[in-house]
């Protein structure tokens, strides 16, 4: 569904940036979202910046942003202590009021150019990117991504192709979730959910760029425990979530 770069932006994007101690990277990453902004999103389009209780100088860093000017509006969540990916995606969903809602990662490696061909996402899709270089994973971050695949197959109906990547939600439809998981897992909660009502995985190959500033965190050992702690509450959640919508068309 790729649209000519020349069709008019007719919607209105919500772009959340996650940053944790991104102190070299989180004024690149704003300032290209801000550039691409005006070509992907009509004149609702912001960013919802989530400082995730940075401790190093990335406060200092995102404090000055906000006293400059830019063409479309910031708002900043800053958590005070360390609350994690789910917390923080939560956070910055609630904020969201564009049409389109998505988040990308502070680290700037994801390359913000590939959103430009789906500009205007219709009603009841996913635009869901997935990585194809990721040679800078661990054999364990490896092995727990299969995992994580393989389990969101099985037991909640998601086939996508890499549910931890960055993804693109119509906002109308993911407020009327009422989401429960509060890790990272809350994304897989998600896409269970809407593929479930109907919407529609659009998957694009997307280039994971090479981290420039700062180290990865997505492996840490309290975020892959609260995930898997997580697996088996999803698999109820999800159920129960299925059950209440044909309870619901009887």
């Amino acid at each position: 569904m790729a649209i000519n770069l020349s069709e008019e932006a007719a919607q209105s994007w919500s772009i959340i940036i996650l940053c944790y101690n991104e102190e070299g990277s989180i004024r690149t990453v704003v300032e290209a979202v801000q550039q691409q902004l005006g070509i992907l999103s009509n004149s609702g389009g912001e960013i919802v910046l989530v400082n995730d209780g940075s401790n190093d100088n990335s406060d200092v860093v995102i404090q000055s942003l906000l006293e400059e000017k830019f063409d479309f509006e910031i708002h900043y969540i800053h958590h005070q202590t360390n609350k994690g990916i789910g917390a923080s995606l939560r956070a910055g969903y609630q904020q969201a009021k564009g049409d389109n809602v998505v988040m990308v990662p502070g680290d700037g490696q994801f390359d913000l150019k590939e959103f430009l061909p789906y500009k205007n996402l219709p009603d009841k899709h996913i635009l869901a990117f997935y990585r194809v270089e990721n040679m800078t994973y661990t054999l364990s971050r490896n092995i727990l991504s299969w995992v994580n695949l393989t389990f969101n197959k099985l037991f909640i109906g998601i086939d996508l192709k890499d549910v931890n990547w960055v993804k693109v939600y119509k906002n109308s439809a993911l407020k009327a979730l009422n989401l429960e998981l509060h890790s990272s897992l809350v994304e897989s909660e998600i896409c269970s959910k809407l593929i479930y009502l109907g919407h529609t995985p659009i998957q694009v190959k997307s280039k994971y760029l090479p981290r420039t500033h700062g180290k990865s965190k997505g492996a840490s050992f309290n975020i892959v425990r609260q995930a898997f702690l997580d697996m088996l509450k999803i698999i109820v959640v999800f159920r129960r979530f299925v059950r209440q919508q044909r309870q619901d068309k009887q």
